[in-house]
């Protein structure tokens, strides 16, 4: 499929040289950077010296030598730049979900005479399961409604609006100025999920006017498996957290071990336990490969190679039952989605043949297209490959239906 042009464009690509800053397996076609990105030659390296030499060496000492009991907030300081967020306003730590919930008591408290959480039907389901708990904890409705219904639902009654910017079926984005806008207009809170917006697309959360945000550390960010997550929030609430995991790492004075509670100041307030050291030095070497990488560029090689796939697929995929979901256009995230009968046949068979992608029901192929790493012609054997399992069916085959427990 030389005619499709994947070399010509990997030519004129300015970040193909990025490429060679992951250990990328010789023969593979990774496009699943939007779950778990590929690993960076700079966290394999940090790890090994930090296991090696603080851990191994420097041993408790390394919690002051090596700056162990200030990773959170260094990495913090790095996604800070990375998101368009003031100093200070962003600590590492936890889960994704855990700062979900910790982010989204803070938001209702500081509007408790709303009973609302307003938030997008098809979010990601772990926010939907926290926000239920959260509302059934605080004894609130959740309002969820279809993406295109959103922007109406914002009015007086909402405490927080919570969404996900960049949708995790489709790669739809939304409007994160348009919607913070509408929220505080409607004297409502704003909190972003950020998981499939950081690395991928420019996140400015200062001109957003964001109140709060939360993302892992483990897809665009490449932190690796279970990487750290962070939370953002903005330092006008600094000094009105209040969540209800009071760790000893979130108190003012951790190791003067006294028997009541009283709040660190700011963002590092909603630190709670100890911060796993190993994932945090691997996170924060990965974020390390953004140092001098324009987020303009990151964006315009995106949709290069987004524009690219939707070409090569209306040509060759759709014809052959593929339908693809993501739409084109300049806002959009960094994976394209799209769908076939045999969906997961076909990502069982891609998978087998060195091209990664996953699957999301009940009939979605999604591929993560990472702009620091996949290039032109990974888009072009992707498609190649598409081809090739379709037309010789060779996907029907048993072996592919079998289902395994992650995809």
């Amino acid at each position: 499929m030389s005619e499709l042009g994947g070399a010509e464009l990997d030519l004129t690509d300015p970040l193909a040289d990025k490429r060679a800053l992951f250990a990328l397996p010789p023969g593979v076609v990774y496009l699943d950077g939007n779950s778990l990105g590929a690993l960076p030659h700079r966290a394999r390296e940090a790890v090994q010296r930090m296991v090696e030499e603080e851990w191994g060496h420097g041993l408790i000492r390394s919690w002051n030598s090596a700056g162990w009991i200030d990773i959170a907030q260094r990495i913090g300081s790095k996604l800070e730049v990375l998101l368009g967020a003031e100093p200070q306003s962003i600590i590492a730590c936890d889960s994704t979900s855990i700062n979900l919930y910790k982010a989204l008591h803070t938001a209702c408290a500081l509007r408790p005479d709303r009973k609302i959480i307003l938030t997008d039907i098809d979010n990601f389901p772990s926010d939907l399961y926290i926000i239920d708990s959260v509302a059934k904890e605080l004894g609130l409705q959740v309002r969820a409604v279809a993406k295109q219904n959103v922007a109406a639902a914002i009015n007086r009654e909402v405490a927080v609006v919570e969404l996900t910017q960049v949708d995790y079926r489709s790669a739809t984005v939304y409007d994160m100025n348009e919607i913070t806008a509408l929220a505080h207009y409607s004297g409502a809170l704003m909190l972003w999920d950020l998981a499939h917006s950081a690395g991928a697309i420019p996140v400015d959360l200062t001109a957003a006017d964001a109140d709060f945000a939360i993302g892992c550390g483990y897809k665009y960010l490449n932190g690796g498996p279970g990487a750290p997550a962070y939370v953002y929030v903005s330092p006008r609430f600094a000094k009105s957290i209040q969540h209800p995991l009071h760790g000893w790492f979130g108190h003012a004075r951790p190791f003067e071990f006294e028997r009541n509670y009283e709040s660190a100041s700011g963002v590092t307030s909603m630190l709670v336990g100890t911060p796993s050291v190993l994932s945090m030095t691997a996170l924060s070497a990965a974020l390390d490969v953004f140092d001098d990488v324009s987020l303009n560029d990151l964006q315009t090689k995106s949709l290069r190679l987004s524009s690219f796939f939707f070409d090569l697929a209306e040509k060759h995929l759709v014809p052959r039952g593929f339908e693809v979901i993501s739409e084109r256009g300049q806002r959009r995230g960094s994976h394209v989605a799209m769908t076939h009968p045999g969906g997961y046949a076909i990502i069982r068979t891609l998978i087998e043949r060195n091209v990664i992608g996953d699957f999301r029901r009940p009939d979605i192929l999604r591929f993560g297209f990472a702009p620091l790493y996949n290039s032109f012609m990974d888009v072009e054997t992707l498609v190649a490959q598409c081809i090739e399992i379709v037309d010789s069916k060779i996907y029907l085959s048993p072996e592919f239906a079998t289902e395994a427990r992650v995809i």
